[in-house]
């Protein structure tokens, strides 16, 4: 089975007064192709920094970080931004919408910064704003969407580059309860039909049975993942 993300045994420590601060002990994940993960855990457990390594964004004390099969740890930092840009879609907070775009621009911005010609961008980006259901609001600007939407573009733009891992960090902690659950399931739409792997940092627990899974951080160490019930 492919197994688009892997922590092996994941330490992460920072330096903190005379001794050193844990964030991560020992962490191992695995997460499949298809499969969609809810993380879950008080303030401070560890949540961030797990989601900051998993993206390469931050680099681990000890252990190793494999995306799509390859070991991220030791590569330059080139080879890192080389793997992120084509195998890892990060969903944050904050969609971050540059003011002057309109949606389909703020994907095709993104592939170009891969290289690629503007007219197949063009394209995709149309066709992944429908899946993301806004095939109605291609030329509006950030302005002129609602926080839902302004997710919604969020999320199509992180497919751009077609990932194998999606790491997205509290999408709906903006958004009212109706909104909220739109988003986690458009997140286990997308998951299903472009198989990726899928991990969901999130406060708001109603939604995790919309997800396979569920593990809990605290103090930087993580459980076995969870079987979730499903809902529809």
């Amino acid at each position: 089975m492919n197994t688009p993300l892997n922590l092996v045994n994941v330490t992460l420590e920072y330096p903190d007064g005379d001794g050193t601060l844990k964030a991560l002990d020992s962490v191992d994940l695995k997460l499949n192709a298809g499969e969609y993960l809810s993380l879950v855990g008080p303030s401070g457990s560890g949540k961030s920094s797990l989601l900051a390594v998993a993206a390469t964004l931050v680099q681990p004390t000890s252990g190793l970080v494999i995306i799509d099969g390859q070991d991220a740890t030791g590569l330059k930092d080139s080879e890192l931004t080389a793997l992120r840009r084509e195998k890892i879609g990060i969903i944050f907070q904050q969609p971050n919408l540059l003011p002057s775009l309109t949606a389909v621009e703020q994907l095709v911005i993104s592939d170009h910064l891969r290289g690629k010609p503007v007219r197949a961008a063009r394209k995709r980006a149309a066709e992944l704003l429908d899946v993301v259901g806004l095939s109605a609001s291609l030329n509006k600007r950030p302005h002129q969407l609602s926080g839902g939407q302004r997710q919604r573009v969020n999320i199509a733009r992180a497919l751009m580059g077609s990932p194998t891992v999606l790491l997205v960090d509290e999408p709906t902690a903006a958004l009212d309860h109706v909104r909220s659950g739109a988003i986690v399931r458009l997140l286990r739409q997308v998951t299903d039909e472009f198989s990726v792997a899928t991990v969901m940092v999130t406060h708001d627990t109603e939604f995790v049975p919309l997800t396979d899974s569920v593990a809990t951080m605290r103090d930087g160490r993580i459980s076995a993942a969870q079987p979730t019930v499903a809902v529809s």
